[in-house]
């Protein structure tokens, strides 16, 4: 194949893509031309969540090199290990049927990570639509209270799931997704969960992915999830006051009539296999937690000087 391989030294490829999909199969297909287009060296790895639409058939018929990993059932943000498991390169940038790295971002990350060995996480800056606006996130990813790390990077506490890219073995030791979350906020819990091993994350605003966002989402069942999973990773990870700070908060956030009592009932479905997994994080790790929380808090007060103020980094 021609291009320029993004390869380790002893000649093998650094990083692979795992792309996540579930019941998207033309734009996934379009997608992936993309990407064979722009990084057509790089290991491509399709984990079919349970798709019943011909995804699984349309891929293996349209790109027989790309690695397709079909899961039982739709598995959520978890689908993401099983692509990780299949992946043979010390580095994975995930992305979703609907987002696509930039030509030489993924060479831009190789070089970040090989040069920042405690790096854990990339989370890169994400351009949506065809004008490229900058994800409200990047931007106040781009402002961390937590101050510069290397290579022109902020330190985070947080991440972005479908536009980051991993160091396997960091993934790994965090035990992936949780399977229970299904999809949104995984990456809270698996962001304490690094910091407690001591990973870094880190926003790169040079490296660069493109969002094409897909009108097929179910919002409120993604928010109702977003907010059950927050609860839910406050009394798996969180000192008890912080836990019961975190459980207010969300509860006061819901507009709904009988949101709040829906998502409590939710939440207490769990409450037996949360205690058991239970485990606190250090005094370091919630110091930077409620550094980079306060600052979105402050932020929210303020929404005529940041206008990306509800989007803070998880």
């Amino acid at each position: 194949m021609g291009g320029l391989a993004i390869v380790t030294a002893a000649g093998s490829p650094a990083v692979s893509v795992v792309v996540l999909t579930h019941e998207r199969r033309d734009e996934l297909l379009d997608n992936l031309a993309r990407l064979r287009r722009r990084h057509p060296d790089v290991p491509l790895i399709v984990v079919d969540n349970g798709s019943h639409d011909g995804t699984a058939q349309a891929v293996a018929a349209a790109f027989p090199d790309i690695t397709l990993v079909r899961a039982s059932g739709n598995l959520g943000a978890a689908g993401r290990n099983l692509g990780v498991s299949a992946a043979a390169t010390p580095y994975v940038a995930f992305c979703d049927d609907d987002t696509c790295w930039e030509s030489g971002a993924l060479d831009e990350a190789r070089r970040l990570l090989d040069a920042a060995p405690r790096a854990g996480v990339i989370s890169a800056c994400v351009l949506v639509g065809p004008a490229g606006a900058i994800d409200p996130t990047c931007e106040t990813m781009s402002r961390s209270p937590l101050g510069p790390g290397p290579g022109g990077t902020m330190r985070l506490m947080g991440f972005m799931a479908g536009a980051c890219i991993v160091r396997r073995v960091a993934y790994l030791q965090a035990g992936g997704y949780e399977p229970r979350f299904f999809i949104g906020g995984e990456e809270s819990l698996m962001t304490l969960d690094l910091a407690t091993l001591g990973w870094d994350m880190l926003y790169a605003a040079h490296i660069r992915t493109w969002h094409y966002p897909s009108p097929r989402r179910d919002r409120p069942r993604r928010l109702h999830l977003l907010s059950r999973n927050a609860i839910w990773t406050a009394w798996l990870r969180l000192p008890l006051r912080s836990a019961w700070q975190e459980t207010r908060t969300v509860l006061r956030a819901c507009a709904r009539p009988g949101e709040a009592a829906r998502l409590v009932l939710a939440a207490l479905a769990g409450s037996a296999w949360v205690l058991r997994h239970r485990a606190c994080i250090p005094p370091e790790v919630e110091r930077r937690r409620r550094l980079v929380a306060g600052d979105a808090m402050a932020a929210a007060r303020h929404p005529a000087s940041n206008a990306a103020a509800d989007a803070a980094p998880r």
